[in-house]
Parts: C-alpha cells; structure tokens; sequence
C-alpha cells in the first residue's frame, strides 16, 4: 500500500535512472515529456533481464521448468496489478494488452459492435485523446450509435450542468479521461460514473494520465473499465491494462482469437478460456507483464501519495513561472488544482519552433497536438508545447525549461 505523503528524495530517487545523466554538447538532458513516456528504473531493466537470462520460456504450454516459472511470474503479475489498482477480483480482472489504446478497442469490439445500435449513445468528453474519442467515434459509426461529448468550461474543466444532460437513458457507455494530458484537469470520474450507473450505463475511465501518478481505486471510482499503459508508469513499452469488473468481461465476446484463449477447440465451434486469458490470444505480452508488476512494486515503494503531491508542486511551480509573462498562455486550471503537466504557448512562437529552442538547451518537451486535435480546435489553437513531470524532477529542472522558453520569446521577438 502506498505510504503517507512525504517529501521524495529526489537525488537518490534520480540514481535509477541512469539516462538523466546523458549530456548533449556538454548540457545535461532536462526530460520533461513524461506524459508521453517515462523513463525505467534499474530495478524494472534488472527484472526485465533476468526474465531472458533466467526462465524465458512461453507461458501455459510447456510442462517443463522454465514454461512453469515463467507461467507462476507471469499469472502473479495479472495479481500484482490488480492489486496496484484496488481491483478485488485479482487476475480475473486484469487483461494484458500492449498499450492503453488496445485496451480501449477491445472493449469497443468485443463489447461495443455487439451492443451498441441506432437510437445507443456514447457520451465522451472534448478533451479526450484519440485512443478514446476515435475509437468510440468509429464503433459509432459501424453501429449507428451517437457520440456526445462534455463540454469544457472557459478554465478547463468539465461542465458537469451538460454532463447531467448529456448522460441520459440512451446512454450506454460514457468514456472520460482521468487526467488529461493537454490540460492537466483532474476530472470527477467517480462522479461521472454515479450519473451513467444511474441511466444503466457503462462508466470506463481512461487512467494513462492518472494511474502512474496518484493513488487510484477502481472500486472506489466504481469504473467499470478502466486502461493504461505500463510505459508512463516507469514500466516498459508495449504493455497495456485493461481492468474490467468480471461479470461484464464473462459476459463480454473476445476481441482476438487464436491459441491461448481457448479451452476446447472442435472443426465445428470452439469454448473460450477461463479470465483473463480468454482475452489474451497468442503469445502474450511475458517478459512486459513481469516488469510491470516490479514497476507497480517500485512506486509503491515509493508511495503513490508521495508521487502525486511532488508532480502537483513541480507543475504549479511551473504554471506560476510561465504565468509571470503576459505573451504566455498555459492552457487548464489554475496551476495548485491540476495534474502535473502544463501545456502552454507562446505568442508569436510556434509550439515546433518553441520545442526545437528547447532541444538546443538540452531541455526535452513536447510540441503538436497531443493525440487531442479536437480539444486544440476548441482551444483555438492548432499545437502547444508540453512539459510533463515525474517522480525524478526537480525544480531545478523547471527553471531550466523556464530559461529555456524566456530564450525563445527574446529570439521570436
């Protein structure tokens, strides 16, 4: 379980993570662009390594020794993620994938192509990523469904007035980023799910942006769905989670087949697997699922309290230093009541040209539109630049980005 908050040890914490001491031309590496990836710790490489040098083998197919560690690591780690997440139902509950967005569309599949028809809505919000708002919108279209979307107040939030409107009893699914990676706003999601419960519709939370940075409890939310990704949780790439309470994923169709989500297979039909492989065709995802759970076992070493209340200084430390200049424009709400990301502009400067000054500085954002083109149109703007924190950050390294952007506006000037 995660610890009371108090302050991270920062430096101690940095010698994990061998690449922040990467220099460029003489300038050491400033990486802000954790929304997008973080970087591993030694602990979760380590794990990774001796998964190959010790026991790899496939998982479920083999009777010999290295088939059944692997087997034993792998099945545990489904445990060790259900319980980082507060879900109950153990494995049963946790679907491996390759990244959030798969999550996402196995659900839109497997659940949504069956279920979902004319006169159906789904209701998004306007500042979903594409790996909710595409997919929803494209099973929307196969189906005859409706997409809704929430607006957004002038501050960045929710207006959660619509959102009472909105959800209604043609509702079937509302689909709603925990976090968002553009405007760092923290949404009610626990909230968004009593009012889709109560119109008997689904509630699934996008958790990339939250899960890797504060304490999160599906049971507590009451999703019932919820996804992420292991890479921005200093796991590794390619492995997604897909949480979902097991009633409705025995009641779900798969979204692949293949070998490993069966149990009985004759020319005529075929029986699905017990959960979660039934979800997992193929080789599954192996050697990233075990370094999954050593990542879920390093931050709450480190307590998801403590990750949460240092993100949240170093942004709003942030948000004030940019705010100091009129010709800046920080997108979302004010900088003590967000996630720990700013995206910003500034005035005369593209976000490309203001990330490309940054590299120069050594100084890595990130610069476009964040998988949220609709969310810029109704911003009014076509990219911005975004700096994200985590556990590793210092403020030291703020003021380095704040330099680095001063640099900028006096060059665009």
């Amino acid at each position: 379980m995660s610890q009371q908050a108090e302050p991270l040890d920062v430096e101690t914490l940095r010698e994990d993570f061998p690449i922040l001491e990467r220099e460029f031309d003489g300038t050491q590496l400033v990486y802000l662009d954790n929304a997008a990836t973080t970087q591993t710790p030694e602990p979760v490489v380590e794990t990774i390594a001796e998964y190959y040098r010790g026991y790899n083998a496939n998982v479920h197919r083999g009777i010999h020794q290295l088939s059944q560690e692997a087997s034993v690591a792998y099945e545990e780690a489904h445990d060790r993620v259900a319980e980082f997440i507060g879900a109950s139902g153990g494995r049963k509950e946790i679907v491996f994938t390759k990244n959030t967005t798969e999550s996402m569309n196995l659900v839109a599949y497997a659940w949504g192509l069956n279920e979902l028809g004319p006169g159906d809505e789904v209701v998004l919000t306007e500042m979903e990523h594409h790996a909710s708002l595409v997919t929803w919108q494209q099973i929307a279209k196969r189906t005859g469904a409706d997409c809704k979307y929430i607006p957004i107040t002038d501050e960045g939030r929710l207006d959660m007035d619509a959102a009472r409107e909105l959800i209604t009893d043609d509702t079937a699914m509302v689909s709603a980023v925990h976090v968002s990676n553009t405007l760092g706003t923290v949404n009610p999601v626990s909230e968004l799910a009593d009012i889709a419960h109560d119109h008997g519709a689904y509630m699934f939370v996008d958790g990339a942006q939250s899960v890797p940075n504060r304490p999160v409890d599906v049971e507590a939310i009451d999703a019932d769905f919820l996804a992420f990704s292991g890479h921005k949780m200093c796991g590794p790439t390619g492995i997604g989670v897909l949480y979902g309470k097991e009633h409705i994923l025995e009641e779900m169709e798969p979204y692949l087949y293949g070998g490993e989500m069966i149990l009985k297979v004759t020319f005529e039909d075929s029986k699905w697997n017990e959960l979660p492989w039934k979800y997992e065709a193929g080789t599954p995802v192996i050697s990233q699922g075990i370094a999954l759970a050593e990542a879920c076992e390093y931050l709450d070493d480190i307590g998801m309290e403590n990750i949460q209340r240092h993100e949240a200084e170093l942004a709003e430390y942030a948000y004030d230093r940019l705010m100091e200049w009129d010709d800046v424009e920080v997108y979302g709400p004010p900088g003590d009541d967000r996630g720990g990301l700013v995206a910003f502009n500034v005035d005369g400067v593209h976000a490309h040209d203001m990330s490309s000054i940054l590299n120069d500085s050594a100084v890595a954002i990130r610069a476009g539109d964040h998988c949220t083109q609709p969310l810029h149109d109704v911003l009014g703007a076509t990219a911005s630049a975004r700096a994200s924190f985590y556990l590793y950050n210092t403020k030291a390294e703020v003021d380095k980005l704040v330099d680095a952007v001063d640099d900028a506006r006096q060059l665009f000037e």
